[in-house]
């Protein structure tokens, strides 16, 4: 079932957003060669539990295995999503999606990012560019009247007239008190097709790209998900409610792209 939400509920659901948003402001002040995913899963769960909110993803329950065990995803190269944080020291060249989410006022948000770690090679940062084009072209055609394989249609098109892989087993969602709610929001459709758009809807759109194949791995920790081919994976994120006929991003990337800089 699809629970359209109200004015009051969609503010509720930007202060989470804009918590996370923060949050990944955060984590970017971090980032650099030998740093560990862990320290700055550390750096998040404290960031959000500080501002009055609660890590959703820890402890997030898995239908394959244990529940996850931390407060962020952190997926570097080839991992495409949901990587557990460690204790292996970033490199020079890598790039990291780190995903994050927090409840807060009962309301969830959700976004990520995919971070350069120092000096990254150029056909990597277009990869990189190419997804997050691909998020907000998504989000445009995210207007009341459209359906949800609109967005998924603009995602693909422009993922793969770049000779991309779009991941078809993991997709974004609808999100609300739950972090996962109906509708699942595919990077992949057909226009027309799907679900109504209408005000109210809040979604989490979350194109995960490849730099080669679009097949996929799961790892034995039963979370980690891999490219099969070994090349590189990006994944960005917003979280957006459906407000006056159009898309408003209730997360943000500015303070993010004001530390990272032009790089792609």
């Amino acid at each position: 079932m699809i629970f359209l939400k109200t004015e009051d509920e969609i503010e509720l659901m930007r202060a989470a957003n804009q918590l996370v948003a923060a949050t990944l402001t955060e984590i970017a002040k971090k980032i650099q060669p030998g740093v560990t995913t862990l320290q700055l899963d550390h750096l998040a769960e404290e960031f959000i539990r500080d501002h009055g909110a609660i890590p959703t993803f820890k402890g997030f329950p898995n239908p394959y295995g244990g529940p996850f065990p931390a407060s962020i995803c952190a997926s570097v190269n080839e991992e495409v999503v949901h990587g557990i944080p460690n204790d292996r020291p970033l490199e020079n060249g890598d790039i990291v999606s780190v995903d994050c989410g927090a409840l807060l006022n009962g309301f969830n948000g959700d976004s990520c990012y995919t971070f350069c770690v120092g000096e990254v090679k150029d056909e990597v940062k277009q990869l990189l560019r190419v997804t997050k084009e691909s998020l907000y072209l998504g989000i445009q055609s995210a207007i009341t009247g459209k359906r949800i394989g609109d967005i998924g249609f603009a995602v693909q098109e422009h993922c793969e007239s770049h000779g991309y892989g779009v991941v078809k087993e993991f997709v974004g969602h609808g999100i609300g008190k739950e972090m996962h709610e109906d509708p699942a929001v595919p990077n992949y459709g057909r226009r027309g097709n799907g679900p109504l758009i209408k005000n109210g809807l809040c979604i989490a759109i979350e194109p995960m790209i490849t730099m080669g194949s679009p097949q996929i791995g799961m790892m034995p920790d039963r979370w980690t998900v891999k490219t099969t081919d070994g090349k590189c994976a990006a994944h960005f994120e917003h979280t957006i409610a459906i407000h006056h006929g159009k898309a408003d991003i209730l997360s943000s990337f500015e303070e993010i792209e004001k530390i990272e800089g032009k790089l792609y």
